[in-house]
């Protein structure tokens, strides 16, 4: 722990990818543009979670994080969840309006996706960049890996089956499909799944969390909390 005590995660709000990693000791820091202060900490268990608000497209922020390690401390682990508003594949009917607002908009959300690349590699320790099926398959390369939430459900206790957050809209144990697909690199392979059984048919959550707005959004974009605890299991120390 001493020499990999930290974890990056980028495009994170919820901050739930980190949780089993401070739950644990780590120092875990999250990058969004969306948090309210330049740095922020709280405890969490025995280690601690530092968001940032900063914008990766800028250079500076890269530098921050150069800085955080630059004390000869490794990184553990990172992940990155760039905006998929403009990559998934979902959204297709829009993209021909999108284009023509802005000839460079597909340019500019996939730059957020080699930047994460790029922050990975610089790290030197496995990581993930997550999005759901999307043109990043196209315009870059396919993913390494696609998993449904479910598929690491049983990594949740069933006491704490409830989603801490979003109760009413995730599914207990993260019984739900949606397609998930990871773009890693740093040695990181899949941990091994624990599913949990869902119910037949179309996801009751999908029809929850329809619509354009930030908050739906963001509830769509947090991390599986057994995915997470999975990657904690297989890669913490």
């Amino acid at each position: 722990m001493d020499k990999k005590s930290i974890v990056i995660s980028l495009f994170d709000l919820s901050t739930e990818s980190v949780k089993p990693w401070a739950n644990a000791g780590y120092i875990c820091y999250c990058f969004d543009i969306q948090h309210k202060m330049v740095f922020d900490s709280i405890e969490y268990g025995k280690g601690m979670i530092i968001t940032g608000s900063h914008d990766l497209q800028r250079m500076s922020t890269i530098e921050t994080i150069k800085t955080i390690i630059g004390d000869g401390k490794q990184v553990a682990f990172m992940s990155a969840f760039p905006p998929c508003t403009d990559l998934a594949v979902s959204g297709a009917k829009h993209f021909d309006k999108k284009l023509k607002a802005n000839p460079d908009y597909r340019k500019q959300a996939m730059n957020l996706v080699y930047i994460s690349d790029y922050i990975g590699k610089f790290l030197k320790c496995p990581y993930y960049i997550e999005n759901p099926v999307s043109v990043i398959s196209t315009e870059w390369r396919k993913p390494d890996f696609i998993f449904n939430p479910y598929d690491y459900g049983g990594y949740i206790p069933e006491n704490e089956a409830e989603h801490p957050l979003y109760p009413e809209l995730i599914m207990p144990r993260d019984a739900y499909p949606k397609k998930t697909c990871l773009w890693t690199g740093g040695g990181f392979e899949l941990p091994e799944k624990k599913p949990v059984e869902i119910k037949p048919g179309f996801s009751e959550q999908y029809k929850r969390l329809g619509g354009k707005s930030l908050k739906t959004k963001n509830i769509r974009s947090a991390t599986p909390r057994g995915f997470a605890i999975a990657c904690y299991e297989k890669y913490g120390v």
